[in-house]
């Protein structure tokens, strides 16, 4: 039996319920929200299971997982399981669980898992490098009124409005 979509959630109530669950993040866990802290984390207990020495030796892996300290030990991972199976609940409890691809009509399936994958590398990369991401810096630096979180989200949405222009044709009939 196929399930009806239900209506989508005002996005003022889910932003609400954000800002609550970040006001528990930091009073339950000292710490914000971010997505690439876990993922760094099972990076750090994968390479310590191949590679223990290279983990003890440079910095920002021993800080995670050096000598005995287990790297998946941390609040961040309780984020990304919860984000996760949260999504899959969520969109199984409101009909919505399925394969697609969004793209617009003049691109192919294949360009757009390309330009997906390309840009999921560099966001990756850009968010090892600046050892952090773009969701925890937004989230949490903008919460605790950090002037460079602020700075750092105005630029990102000028920057996706300048490029914006220039793909929208991809995305149009």
């Amino acid at each position: 039996m196929k399930k009806i979509p239900k209506k989508v959630k005002n996005p003022y109530f889910a932003g609400t319920i954000l800002g609550v669950v970040l006001f528990a993040a930091f009073a339950l866990t000292h710490s914000g929200l971010g997505a690439s802290g876990a993922i760094s984390r099972i990076q750090v207990a994968i390479t310590k299971l191949f590679w223990s020495a290279h983990v003890d030796r440079v910095g920002t892996f021993a800080a995670m997982g050096a000598g005995d300290r287990n790297a998946l030990d941390h609040p961040s991972m309780f984020l990304l399981i919860g984000t996760f199976a949260g999504g899959l609940i969520s969109a199984w409890y409101n009909g919505r669980l399925k394969i697609e691809i969004f793209k617009g009509p003049k691109i192919t399936n294949y360009q757009r898992l390309f330009f997906a994958l390309l840009g999921g590398i560099i966001m990756g990369y850009g968010a090892r490098f600046a050892r952090g991401c773009t969701s925890g810096q937004a989230l949490s630096g903008g919460a605790v009124l950090s002037l460079g979180s602020w700075a750092f989200m105005f630029s990102v949405f000028l920057g996706g409005y300048a490029v914006a222009y220039f793909v929208r044709r991809l995305w149009a009939d």
